[in-house]
């Protein structure tokens, strides 16, 4: 499709990935609204800042009726409150879902019939290397990552009748805040960007970034003790 004549909502554009997102479909010259919960933190010059908290269905519904235009629909918002499943109470584990996999469903659900409106367009859903593999100690974010691309599996075939294409980034280590206590090797959010902005532009289902989740995509047709050697 062509960015060029694209209207493109971002969610989180605030900082991090988001906002290099922003940056770079600017760069294309799409028309870009930056979701953010304080629309006055969105520091990118050329962007249309508007109020979004994904988790509120009514702050969703309010972005959905002040635009009106957007063909594309990137849902980068997102937290990890590094929680364990088993070890803390579950309002944490609540939040993840709650964020990544409900947000993410009601900003759709808000913002589809625009699309469809608009003669159809692209969904992208930011995942993770962690959609397809859990560590125990952030056992809350994998699992609503993991949700999230189920999410995403079911509106692409749900969607495709409506003229929407709708497609999953996944990555590993980005340098944002998200990941700022990793000391593995991280990929730069713009780097990241720019090829979330050529798959959608290409039409690609599934955007793999990185040698991580390459290889962790790779290893879910091993099976259960090639991507967990530790269990007995």
């Amino acid at each position: 499709m062509d960015l060029s004549t694209s209207t493109v909502l971002v969610t989180g554009a605030n900082r991090g990935l988001g906002r290099a997102l922003a940056a770079e479909l600017l760069d294309r010259g799409a028309t870009v609204y930056a979701g953010a919960r304080n629309p006055d933190q969105v520091n990118l010059p050329g962007v249309r800042p508007i109020a979004l908290d994904i988790t509120d269905p009514a702050s969703v519904a309010a972005a959905a009726k002040a635009t009106g235009d957007v063909t594309v629909l990137i849902n980068n918002a997102g937290i990890s409150t590094g929680t364990d499943l088993l070890a803390v109470d579950l309002d944490n584990v609540r939040l993840e879902m709650d964020t990544h996999y409900f947000g993410t469903l009601s900003v759709v659900r808000s913002f589809a019939p625009q699309i469809e409106a608009g003669g159809g367009g692209a969904i992208l859903n930011i995942l993770s290397a962690l959609s397809w593999y859990s560590f125990p100690g952030v056992g809350a974010y994998c699992a609503a990552k993991s949700a999230q691309w189920s999410l995403t599996n079911a509106l692409r075939v749900q969607l495709a009748d409506q003229g929407i294409r709708v497609a999953g980034l996944h990555v590993g280590y980005m340098d944002t805040d998200m990941a700022v206590g990793a000391t593995a090797p991280k990929t730069a959010p713009a780097d990241v960007a720019r090829l979330a902005a050529d798959g959608i532009a290409e039409g690609v289902y599934e955007i793999v970034v990185d040698d991580i989740s390459r290889e962790v995509q790779a290893g879910l047709a091993a099976g259960v003790t090639a991507l967990y050697p530790q269990l007995p």
